[in-house]
């Protein structure tokens, strides 16, 4: 009877520890299956100063909104957000920066909002990446999006020179990068105190996938995309196009 007893409650043991990892599995599935709420916020203006060079940059009004995650505030952001799939979309990031010098002692930072590169968000897991742009530039670059498509026009490093390019998500080459021409924006901006694009923003077409670019009107191409291809799109083939 002792020994039944003692099998009894060790099978007991067994299926209560049995009972409790099955249920610790359960719920972490459960957990990570659980979808994040993304959402933006209400817009508020905000004052920012482009960084164009310019001694005396006047500051603009920014509409900003914050991204949240499950209600909490992770990034903040301005402009319109483009849907990739219905899991992934992309927004363009903006940021508060300490602008105190080393020789300003405040009470508080002096904090600047400025314009940043744009963001990769997955609604699923509620994970914020950037989204690498080739020669992007934030305050001369106009992303035109088209499904995980961005053309705009980069600067290059130095500041010298603009460049046509056309970026995949997840690709670290661009797919196109050609050079336009010197870069001539700088006094415009100085004059009109208001920056732009460093061309006209690039403009999307589907059937075949192609996008022009335009600097000025002697200064035109259209590319033709095929997945991690282009080429370019020939008068013959547009006067095609116009026919049908």
């Amino acid at each position: 009877m002792k020994h039944n007893l003692i099998s009894i409650s060790q099978s007991r043991g067994r299926f209560a520890l049995s009972f409790t990892l099955v249920m610790v599995l359960v719920s972490s599935a459960l957990a990570a299956s659980k979808p994040h709420i993304i959402t933006l916020g209400k817009w508020t203006s905000v004052r920012w100063v482009p960084d164009s060079g310019a001694a005396d940059d006047k500051p603009l009004t920014l509409k900003v909104r914050p991204l949240l995650v499950d209600g909490r505030v992770k990034e903040f952001t301005f402009g319109p957000a483009h849907d990739i799939t219905e899991r992934l979309f992309v927004v363009h990031r903006a940021f508060r920066l300490n602008d105190s010098l080393p020789t300003e002692s405040t009470a508080s930072p002096h904090w600047q909002w400025q314009r940043g590169g744009w963001l990769l968000v997955d609604r699923v897991t509620g994970r914020i990446a950037p989204a690498n742009l080739p020669d992007f530039d934030v305050t001369y670059s106009e992303v035109s999006w088209y499904r995980d498509y961005a053309a705009y026009c980069g600067i290059s490093d130095d500041g010298k020179q603009i460049y046509a390019v056309v970026a995949q998500i997840n690709r670290r080459k661009p797919v196109v990068k050609w050079l336009i021409g010197e870069v001539k924006v700088a006094a415009e901006t100085q004059q009109s105190q208001i920056p732009d694009s460093a061309c006209k923003v690039p403009d999307w077409q589907r059937s075949p996938a192609r996008v022009t670019f335009e600097a000025n009107p002697s200064t035109k191409r259209t590319y033709v995309v095929r997945g991690h291809s282009v080429d370019l799109f020939t008068a013959e083939e547009d006067d095609e196009e116009a026919a049908k």
